[in-house]
């Protein structure tokens, strides 16, 4: 039995790509990405739930691990305000797990949305930034989560006077190492941008690295004003990674710029206020040679007069 093949018409991505594609075609193509976004988000959130306590028990442990942590059976002892907070809190970070784990599907109709509408170049890029995001995201939650045992050891050895016990509410205690890891996370991103200015070439490498100074400078100022804890090591630690990091973004930007031939320009080594060399030569200027005289321009000869028509013509023309 011979079944018929049929041919296959061109895929959504490729109409979406070529512009074929109706208005109402993509807002269902939102409609059906959307929806299968929000389904994985669901099932993510309902395993967020059932990681929710390992996931606190990890969040709880820097302070655990302190010699003054207070101490309750064995464990650590905190305390809830409200009677709903510990369902609440459990709900939160039951949605960040479920978003983790959901971030594959979510992320990719995202992207398949967004990615017809780019160039192939462009599409590389975001590749390539993609991929290194993720990691970057990563090493800045670990270091978070190590600043933060630091930090709340200097915070205790500061406040902790012998008539003075210190209980920490769930909640707050919570939110404060979560925002700490969102904050080094993001702010570990930022390589990232460095690299898109010399990528799409606003910045060479040579320019990138004259700005060390400023850029050291910011990288402390902003690790003075967004680090939590008032205690130096978090504040110099998120400071020399950033700026280990631009280094490093700056070593791979001249390396884009060896590849691509920039510099070779002919005036890439001048400045946009410096005026071009001049070449100058030292041969001495000779007179120019005199001009010979025209002839004089003779008379114009008589202009014959036109024959008559029929003379010129003949009977067959």
């Amino acid at each position: 039995m011979a079944f018929a093949l049929r041919k296959r018409g061109p895929s959504n991505f490729d109409r979406a790509a070529d512009g074929s594609m109706t208005l109402m075609e993509h807002i269902r193509e939102l409609r059906n990405r959307l929806f299968r976004a929000s389904l994985a988000i669901l099932v993510g959130f309902g395993f967020g739930i059932w990681l929710s306590g390992p996931v606190l028990h990890l969040l709880q442990q820097p302070y655990c691990d302190l010699p003054k942590a207070r101490l309750v059976n064995g464990s650590c002892n905190f305390v809830q305000l409200g009677p709903a907070d510990l369902f609440l809190l459990q709900l939160k970070v039951g949605l960040w797990v479920g978003l983790i784990i959901a971030a594959p599907v979510w992320l990719y109709q995202l992207w398949a949305f967004i990615a017809p509408g780019l160039h192939r170049h462009e599409r590389r890029y975001a590749y390539f930034f993609t991929a290194l995001a993720a990691p970057l995201f990563a090493a800045g939650a670990v270091l978070a989560y190590f600043v933060t045992a630091k930090g709340l050891e200097f915070l205790l050895n500061i406040s902790g006077g012998g008539d003075i016990t210190t209980t920490l509410d769930i909640t707050r205690y919570i939110s404060f190492v979560t925002n700490l890891i969102m904050l080094f996370g993001v702010a570990f991103e930022f390589p990232l941008v460095v690299l898109m200015l010399n990528f799409v070439g606003l910045a060479s490498g040579r320019k990138l690295l004259s700005w060390w100074r400023v850029a050291v400078f910011v990288f402390f100022a902003f690790a003075a004003v967004v680090t939590p804890t008032p205690d130096p090591f978090g504040m110099t630690a998120l400071a020399i990674c950033l700026s280990a990091l631009y280094f490093a973004a700056v070593g791979v930007a001249f390396l884009n710029d060896k590849r691509r031939g920039r510099g070779k320009e002919v005036y890439a080594g001048i400045a946009d206020d410096e005026v071009s060399p001049l070449q100058l030569d030292d041969e001495p200027v000779t007179a120019t040679p005199e001009l010979s005289h025209s002839g004089p321009i003779g008379a114009p000869e008589p202009v014959a007069a036109p024959a008559p028509i029929d003379r010129r013509y003949d009977d067959m023309t």
